[in-house]
């Protein structure tokens, strides 16, 4: 996406400004606040299908995030394919059943015991969409030249927050997966190693008797996550 030869600073008029009221402000601020708080981490999936064209937009949501000098280090690759959601998830239950039996301390194990979690992921087969977040360690120019990405992580997580948050807003529900190691995904999805696999993410509509642990609701206050210096 760049030019090795013209690599330079040019300046435009902010495209979309929003001038707003203080009241106005606020009213948003809420209104987003309600909508984020009815987001739910579901595991209880169904087969519903999800038109190919509403992945595309969130994803496009996702990649207007902003990134370390805009180099957007970021590739989604989103499978609604049966067979290769079975071959992710048969890895998948490979490295976590590593994990559950003695990869993970046992202080993490107990952590997770709230969540209701175990090796066992049917997830990966049921919800009609798998998207697999890679982040970019490097990139190359168009003479093919390679060139190095800043701030990869924070990038990549800022863009994943905007797809949740696009996915959720779309009426879709999604569960974060982070099987240890995620190397195996390079391999199954055809990826260069320039790209680190940082999350599956499963994407699609809840079963009607879907769960979520009672823990999950419980947030932290506002006086818990926040200090205002005035």
């Amino acid at each position: 996406m760049f030019a090795r030869d013209h690599i330079e600073y040019e300046a435009l008029e902010l495209p979309d400004r929003m001038d707003l009221s203080d009241a106005e402000m606020l009213e948003n601020a809420n209104a987003f606040y309600d909508r984020m708080k009815r987001r739910h981490t579901v595991r209880d999936f169904s087969d519903r299908a999800v038109p190919r064209e509403v992945i595309e937009q969130c994803i496009r949501a996702a990649g207007s995030a902003p990134s370390g000098a805009n180099h957007q280090p970021w590739h989604f690759v989103a499978i609604s394919n049966p067979d290769l959601k079975h071959q992710i998830r048969l890895a998948a239950e490979e490295e976590e059943k590593r994990f559950y039996d003695g990869g993970a301390s046992d202080e993490w194990i107990k952590a997770l015991e709230p969540i209701g979690t175990s090796a066992d992921k049917p997830h990966l087969d049921i919800a009609p969409w798998l998207i697999v977040i890679f982040a970019q360690r490097w990139g190359h120019f168009d003479d093919g030249t390679r060139f190095k990405n800043y701030y990869v992580p924070e990038s990549t997580g800022i863009a994943t927050g905007f797809l949740v948050s696009a996915l959720h807003h779309a009426g879709l529900v999604s569960l974060t997966h982070t099987p240890n190691p995620m190397k195996f995904l390079n391999g199954l999805l055809g990826r260069p190693e320039s790209e680190k696999p940082i999350m599956i993410l499963a994407v699609g509509h809840p079963s009607d008797d879907a769960q979520v642990p009672k823990v999950a609701k419980m947030k932290k206050t506002l006086d818990q996550i926040l200090t205002v210096a005035d």
